[in-house]
């Protein structure tokens, strides 16, 4: 089988969500947790966290298109999280908690543009993710990289993010690992 590599950037609220969900996905070979679409350069640390610098907090994923499309990717997207609330999820509230895509390509904008329109049907209210070209990418610091597979007892983990992988594993079990 050839293999497909591409990288796609998603924000959904904190990163911990989504960096544990597609830990899980197959086809995905890389997740790192970070920043992106802000200033200044550099947000890791306090101004990425307080949301200060403007970036969003992002994973950034490479994954085998052969096995999993940009396409399946944000239907998990859509799927996990509330789409419609602006600059938060849950208790995380602010600017650096945004929904938000970064697209690579014309062709990512095209399939998220499409994703998002055909999702907005799922929900009551409208889908107020951003779509925009990525820009440069700042990773997060060490401490915050597979926060919830070295911290499964954090409450966070256990109460936010450990839901999220048990209803990715329900609804998408096809590409599951």
């Amino acid at each position: 089988m050839t293999t497909q590599m591409e990288v796609a950037f998603l924000g959904s609220g904190c990163f911990w969500c989504l960096e544990a969900v597609y830990q899980q996905a197959r086809g995905v070979t890389s997740v790192e947790s970070g920043y992106m679409g802000g200033q200044p350069a550099d947000p890791a640390g306090a101004s990425g966290q307080s949301g200060t610098s403007g970036h969003a907090q992002v994973v950034r994923l490479e994954f085998d298109a052969a096995v999993i499309s940009y396409r399946d990717l944000l239907e998990v997207f859509f799927t996990l999280y509330d789409p419609t609330t602006l600059n938060r999820q849950g208790k995380d509230v602010g600017s650096q908690y945004r929904s938000v895509i970064f697209t690579t390509t014309g062709q990512q904008a095209e399939v998220a543009r499409h994703v998002a329109a055909a999702m907005a049907a799922v929900w009551d209210a409208p889908i107020v993710t951003g779509i925009a070209p990525a820009s440069s990418w700042y990773k997060a610091e060490a401490a915050q990289q597979n926060y919830c597979s070295t911290h499964p007892d954090q409450s966070y983990c256990a109460l936010v993010v450990e839901p999220k992988v048990i209803k990715f594993r329900q609804i998408f079990a096809r590409h599951a690992r």
